[in-house]
């Protein structure tokens, strides 16, 4: 007699990332103000109730929601997975331009939630700071990428390749470039540049 054997089903997700899922594209189908609790429950699926269980208050949604934001950014962007610089500004200017091309093709949805949680960020302080200090680990990797490719002050490098790249994503996701989203090469042409100009090569 044999027994079958089948692999593990893998883990969905929890109901914490259920539920910030479900709030970003909420976020993102219906503005700030389609985001509450019965809405997240409905959308999710969820027994009425479920999502004050884990987010008592508005503000612990938003909190919620923009925790999730940053998991889910930081694996469309890969900056972790960047090149070395053996590889030269060329092969930095590919690996950024994959990660700003991928959120403007495959992930417009979290760019429009990021988006309604930064100007709302602007109006409560509490979110204001946890949004500053969630994206802080993006910018902090990004100066010490910056640093590795032998910027002289990567501090401000990494704000101007930040300001580049959050400035080229609004305009093609919710500014006056909407219509036509750049290609990859585009996107490399514009990196290159910028970097070439910062650090000389």
């Amino acid at each position: 007699m044999s027994v079958r054997t089948t692999a593990p089903a893998a883990p969905g997700p929890s109901r914490a990332e259920l539920v910030a899922d479900t709030a970003l594209a909420l976020l993102a189908e219906r503005g700030m103000r389609g985001l509450t609790h019965r809405a997240v429950d409905e959308a999710a699926g969820l027994p009425q109730g479920s999502t004050s269980n884990l987010a008592r208050t508005r503000e612990a949604l938003l909190g919620l929601a923009v925790r999730r934001l940053a998991e889910r950014e930081a694996r469309v962007l890969g900056l972790d997975e960047m090149p070395d610089p053996a590889h030269g500004l060329d092969g930095l200017a590919a690996a950024l331009a994959l990660a700003v091309h991928r959120s403007l093709t495959g992930h417009r949805e979290l760019l429009v939630a990021r988006y309604e949680l930064a100007l709302e960020a602007t109006r409560r302080p509490d979110l204001r700071a946890f949004y500053d200090t969630t994206g802080a680990v993006f910018r902090d990797r990004l100066t010490a990428l910056a640093a590795a490719f032998g910027s002289p002050e990567p501090a401000r490098h990494a704000r101007s390749l930040t300001a580049w790249a959050d400035g080229l994503m609004f305009s093609c996701v919710a500014g006056s470039h909407s219509t036509r989203p750049p290609d990859l090469d585009e996107v490399r042409t514009g990196l290159r540049e910028l970097l070439g100009g910062m650090l000389g090569g």
